[in-house]
């Protein structure tokens, strides 16, 4: 995501120290519990610490390397390394090999996102500067496995500020060498997810309360079927989906009629159908009570998860509770950040609890989570293409969000910084009203190729809502 920022060293990490393969006396981080839900999608959490590695299995002169050997640990699908300090940065290369539930295989090394801190909440906030929140990787998905190494090595760094790398030299730490190795952040620990189980299904037609009107809007049940309109917070109690409208029942459900300004259609797409945190099996009991809502919504910012392109569409409820459960319980955060999800076959799904019509206050671009929303697609867009489907979903997803404020998806508005590596605390930024994480961090997110798409997602937004 921030590779222009800190840019991995290319040279081969170090190989893990040979360790019995034991299971962790770790225990399962559970975290915070502060409510209760019916139907809890049992999940947990394994954190190793790190420990540093022989430096005779590192390539290159004394860069710091910490990991793990192989080892058996309990069930996990998704993996991501933390840290004690939230302001430090993990500047260096993190990769994992797992071993396949069932069949034994090891996958080859993968690389992991190192750089997760421009999606969390803004600075001098009371999310950011809890006690529980930590540096924290991208979480990468690996699907059902049950052993794990990682190695972490520190990037190297010019001994002398602004002066150019030197090759490095095979005899090792002499004068002549004049690279020097970079620290790794303290408390370095491998997080090992078990999303849980998916919930027992629910048929769709049971949607009711789902979402929330945004202030000064009266929602109004027009939908056939028995579907209301949305008036609650958090997605329902036991709606799954919050089903799609026409553009004109759209129109009915979230504006009030009888003016002469809302008895002609207001500049809004139809509503997109959306899978419920109770869809895809929220655990409500790991996020922290209570929401917080911003005063409207004025910009989309497109994110990736950065969590690998290895998955299939059956499994991303899987992928969102792991997700879930990392940002809460291994980074932190008061909830998922994100407030929407993509999928790459075009399933849109509630994120950040608080109601999905409403102006909830996300974390996932630092500095501009006022005043906006954030939409994560699954996957890394660096070199993969994003999907015809995902883009589709995004463009109903803002034409929808964006008319309910206002917005024109092809406009562009003003947002404050609440400050970052781009703009200063304070600022105002104008902005496309449909960016990408980049635009208002220094982030190499949503991926080249996502990114690269987004002014055709500005049009076909525009177009939805009859512009």
């Amino acid at each position: 995501m921030r590779g222009f920022l800190a840019s991995s060293v290319g040279v081969t990490c170090a190989a893990a120290l040979a360790l019995p393969l034991t299971l962790p006396a770790t225990p399962a981080k559970a975290g915070p519990s502060t409510l209760t839900s019916e139907a809890v999608a049992p999940g947990s959490t394994q954190s190793l610490p790190l420990v540093p590695l022989s430096r005779k299995r590192s390539l290159g002169p004394a860069a710091p390397t910490q990991g793990l050997a192989r080892r058996n640990v309990r069930p996990f699908s998704l993996v991501g390394v933390v840290w004690d300090d939230p302001g430090s940065e993990l500047n260096g290369r993190v990769q994992v090999r797992t071993r396949a539930a069932g069949t034994g295989d090891w996958s080859d090394w993968q690389d992991v996102e190192a750089h997760n801190d421009e999606h969390a909440a803004d600075p001098d906030t009371a999310e950011s500067a809890s006690s529980r929140v930590h540096g924290s990787t991208a979480p990468l998905w690996v699907g059902n496995s049950d052993g794990v190494e990682v190695r972490v090595e520190a990037e190297r760094a010019a001994r002398d500020a602004g002066e150019a790398p030197e090759p490095e030299d095979d005899a090792g730490d002499g004068p002549e060498n004049r690279r020097a190795a970079a620290t790794l952040p303290g408390g370095l620990r491998l997080e090992l997810v078990d999303p849980g189980g998916d919930p027992p299904s629910r048929d769709a037609r049971t949607a009711g309360r789902a979402g929330g009107a945004p202030s000064g809007l009266r929602a109004k049940s027009v939908h056939p079927g028995g579907h209301a309109g949305v008036t609650g917070g958090g997605g329902g109690a036991k709606a799954t989906v919050i089903p799609a409208l026409s553009r004109e029942e759209t129109a009915r459900t979230y504006f009030s009629d009888g003016t002469a300004q809302r008895r002609a259609t207001p500049y809004i797409g139809p509503r997109p159908r959306i899978i419920t945190r109770h869809g895809w099996g929220a655990n409500e009991n790991l996020r922290e009570r209570g929401f917080l809502y911003t005063k409207t919504v004025k910009a989309a910012f497109v994110h990736h998860t950065a969590s690998g392109n290895k998955y299939n569409c059956s499994q991303v409820p899987s992928i969102i509770r792991g997700v879930y459960r990392y940002h809460v319980v291994s980074s932190g955060w008061r909830d998922i950040g994100y407030n929407f999800l993509v999928d790459k076959c075009g399933n849109i799904y509630e994120g950040r609890a608080g109601g999905v019509a409403k102006a909830v206050m996300g974390a996932h671009t630092r500095g501009f989570n006022t005043n906006s929303m954030g939409i994560a697609v699954i996957g890394t867009f660096g070199a993969t293409k994003p999907t015809d489907a995902a883009l589709k979903a995004i463009s109903r997803l803002t034409a929808w969000k964006l008319g309910l404020y206002g917005a024109n998806p092809r406009g562009k508005t003003y947002l404050k910084s609440a400050g970052g590596n781009l703009y200063r605390k304070g600022k105002n930024v104008r902005l496309n009203v449909i960016s990408g994480h980049r635009d208002g961090f220094a982030t190499e997110c949503p991926g080249r190729l996502l990114y690269g798409k987004l002014g055709s997602a500005r049009t076909t937004a525009a177009r939805y809502q009859g512009r």
